[in-house]
């Protein structure tokens, strides 16, 4: 069972969180919002011995990532809100992240610096410049401890090669390219290059009245450099090999589960909108998120799932009034655990369920401010459909769609949850005994 270790609180429109995403080791995890932020918090290292206070995370870096932009050509406001934030692997003392808005992809170095240099022979402490006449000994520069800063400086700006909104970045195993999509593209970039990208994938009809489906999600693999997959509004998963084509609009596999004719509606093809897709650590198994439910796929079996999970089935009788205030257009995110032997994705009301798979149990859990005394162990929540309701359960019909829980993140090590209700962003490690 989980509790409650941190919870941090914003209070303008501007701080709702849009994103969450933990590094590769887990020690750092970086929220955007959408005012164009990153914060980025690190683990107390002083307490990683201790498993009760292992996930206490502190704030360790803010920076403006993305501000307001006008397009002019097109007469169109380009919101500052973080879509993706996607980490690359470590490779020295510094941290590297990508940060993306609807156009403008941005590589950040976050650095620490705790020593100054001192004993310049041509300038004086206060940086003006020496007169070179009254220099008359010549001394070896130091360098000097000071206050640890953090600093975040872009190192990359990759931008105009999106006319639509981008929607997922995904670092490539070869830790050199990467891909971001948007409604109808794929591009491939490399870390170095800014000035060009290539098309990969190219779904925009000769007639845009032709349209019929757009690119929801894509990921790359985490172990092929050369296979990445794509979701659409259709609840299609393609998968691509860049070894067959430069442009991979022919997909190698196809993913798709045959629609059972009894559950046929209006809003059927809304509803199977696929919104995330993730592979799993081991490259196997991916997972995908439509409105109602959380689906595992084997890579060496297309025509069905081999896993599916209800998250909300009871709001299936709530669809017309979901369409009505819009929320049946909420795009939840879904995420594995270390091991791949749990899955995690939110829902309204600030819940938030964990599907285990290999004991085939699940649990519904509750972020809110009520339950967010620090170690307070999280109860079991249950959803009435209909009938007689029993004490501890809630009434779908008193169910708060304006809560929800659209962005979670695991630690890739440890049983440590991020989740995001909103300006919330609350911690929870599994209890310790």
């Amino acid at each position: 069972m989980f509790n409650i270790v941190f919870l941090l609180r914003w209070t303008t429109k501007a701080d709702i969180i849009s994103t969450v995403e933990f590094n590769h080791t887990g020690e750092l995890l970086a929220t955007g919002d959408k005012g164009g932020r990153v914060v980025i918090f690190q683990q107390e290292i002083e307490n990683k011995s201790l498993p009760q206070f292992r996930s206490e995370y502190n704030v360790y870096s803010t920076f403006q990532s993305h501000e307001p932009e006008f397009d002019y050509l097109k007469s169109l406001e380009i919101e500052e809100k973080i879509n993706k934030i996607r980490w690359l692997p470590q490779k020295n003392a510094a941290q590297f992240l990508l940060s993306t808005n609807d156009k403008t992809i941005k590589l950040w170095k976050i650095s620490e610096r705790d020593k100054r240099p001192d004993g310049y022979n041509l300038k004086e402490d206060d940086g003006r410049c020496k007169d070179p006449n009254s220099i008359t000994s010549l001394r070896v520069p130091v360098l000097i401890p000071m206050d640890l800063m953090v600093e975040a400086s872009p190192r990359r700006v990759f931008a105009n090669a999106h006319t639509y909104h981008i929607n997922s970045v995904s670092v490539n195993s070869d830790h050199e390219t990467y891909l971001s999509a948007d409604d109808l593209r794929i591009n491939l970039w490399h870390l170095e290059i800014t000035d060009r990208s290539f098309n990969i994938v190219d779904i925009k009809p000769a007639n845009m009245e032709e349209l019929t489906e757009v690119i929801t999600a894509a990921e790359f693999h985490p172990h092929q450099c050369n296979t990445f997959v794509y979701s659409s509004s259709k609840g299609i998963i393609r998968l691509c090999d860049m070894r067959e084509s430069a442009l991979c609009d022919r997909h190698t596999k196809l993913f798709e589960e045959p629609e059972d004719p009894s559950n046929r509606s209006f809003f059927s093809e809304i509803i199977s909108s696929i919104s995330d897709v993730k592979f799993s650590h081991s490259g196997r198994y991916m997972m995908t998120r439509d409105y109602l439910s959380v689906k595992i796929w084997d890579l060496n079996m297309e025509n069905r799932p081999v896993e599916t999970y209800q998250v909300h089935e009871y709001l299936r009788s709530k669809l017309c009034s979901l369409y009505e205030n819009d929320c049946i257009f909420d795009k939840f995110e879904c995420c594995w655990n270390g091991n791949d032997s749990v899955v995690m994705t939110g829902s309204y009301n600030n819940f938030f369920r964990m599907f285990d798979r290999s004991q085939r149990r699940d649990v519904m859990l509750e972020a809110s401010r009520e339950n967010s005394k620090p170690m307070q162990v999280l109860k079991p929540r249950k959803v009435c459909a209909g009938g007689k309701r029993k004490k501890d359960e809630i009434s779908v019909d008193s169910l708060d769609f304006n809560k929800k829980i659209l962005h979670t993140a695991w630690h890739p090590q440890d049983n440590i949850i991020a989740v995001a209700t909103t300006n919330n962003l609350y911690i929870f490690q599994d209890k310790i005994n």
